[in-house]
């Protein structure tokens, strides 16, 4: 099972990526500032614009808008902004490069491309787990909310006779420590791939940032937003066996490719790597620009547009409304729990990485 092959809602209808995605946009917002920050105390726009006077920048991982297009146009402005404060006369140009699997609904995204743009737009389809971009091409990578997102589902937790297998589960919250073990291996053996990649594609001196959630050392928050969320649909699944909506057997074989990394994790796979520096690494509260309480319709609509692709692909799509309405009910059924989530919640990672 890859990831790949499970893109976000396309076009703009009711469960569409495009109306559903405000719980992602509101995390992106949480590190603005930062962002913002990192450009105008680590960017060097004017040496790395120096010799065709164009910044190239991917964002790997865009799904199909608004939330790329924002969070773009954010991060030119900051470049202008550092342009002006350095009393340039020539602004450089910006070629910026939308990359996400094949599968992506590209048609969506690009005619949707912000009027008066202030960049030359183009796709990359791929996965990022790998190449894209020729060597020393890029002077900006921005991936946000995207790594979590595994090259593929652990072969162990399949295998009836390993002691990782995840039988009766979706994910690795919760889950025992070989399955736990498993998820963090493959997670390791995505981060090379993708870390090597990008050394070869980013210029020395050029910069990185990586958005996604990540937690603490020692154990996951027990009541992350995320966890409480997965632990419904779960729940969801389970009930639906019981009452012979799916069968047993299709939920055994059935795993989220989804994994959030500890600090250290990140900090060794970047070290071991050795082609960058870390500038910054810290945690985040991913709900902080968010007033609550929580809309949790608002909430549901944002996981069916993100998960609905994967479930359907497994499940059929007939069990998609039935899944959704439950995992409200569970909301509703437990708002106390999910509410007490409204919390600081630092579990967003926001990695900022130069190249040496």
């Amino acid at each position: 099972m890859e990831a790949k092959a499970f893109p976000m809602n396309s076009g703009d209808g009711a469960y569409s990526y495009t109306k559903n995605s405000y719980y992602q946009r509101a995390a992106s917002y949480a590190v603005k500032e930062m962002l913002e920050e990192a450009i105008a105390e680590k960017f060097d726009v004017t040496s790395l614009s120096s010799s065709s006077n164009t910044i190239r920048i991917a964002d790997l991982g865009c799904s199909i808008g608004p939330n790329t297009f924002i969070t773009m146009q954010n991060l030119i402005e900051s470049m202008e902004r550092k342009c002006h404060s350095q009393d340039r006369t020539n602004m450089p140009e910006f070629h910026l490069f939308f990359n996400d699997h094949a599968s992506n609904d590209f048609n969506t995204l690009f005619s949707s491309l912000p009027p008066g743009r202030h960049y030359f737009a183009a796709g990359v389809p791929g996965s990022f787990h790998g190449r894209l971009f020729p060597k020393s091409s890029l002077h900006f990578v921005h991936s946000s909310y995207a790594l979590h997102w595994l090259s593929k589902v652990p072969e162990d937790l399949l295998d009836k006779s390993s002691p990782a297998w995840n039988k009766g589960r979706i994910h690795c919250k919760n889950a025992s420590e070989q399955v736990a073990n498993a998820y963090a291996n493959q997670f390791a053996k995505d981060m090379e791939v993708f870390l090597d990649a990008r050394a070869d594609e980013i210029a020395v001196g050029g910069m990185m940032v990586v958005i996604m959630p990540a937690h603490p050392e020692g154990d996951r928050p027990s009541q992350s937003m995320a966890r409480v969320a997965l632990d419904f649909i779960e729940q969801s699944f389970v009930d639906m066996v019981k009452v012979g909506s799916i069968s047993e057997a299709e939920l055994d074989s059935f795993n989220l490719p989804l994994y959030s990394p500890s600090l250290k994790e990140m900090t060794q796979l970047v070290q071991s790597n050795g082609c960058f520096s870390i500038e910054s690494m810290e945690l985040t509260d991913p709900l902080s620009k968010i007033v609550c309480p929580l809309n949790i319709r608002a909430l549901v609509m944002h996981l069916r547009a993100v998960l609905e692709g994967i479930f359907t692909k497994h499940f059929g799509s007939e069990i998609i409304d039935e899944l959704f309405e439950r995992t409200l009910d569970k909301f509703a059924e437990f708002s106390s729990l999910f509410e007490s989530c409204c919390g600081q919640q630092d579990t967003q990672l926001f990695l900022v990485l130069k190249r040496k």
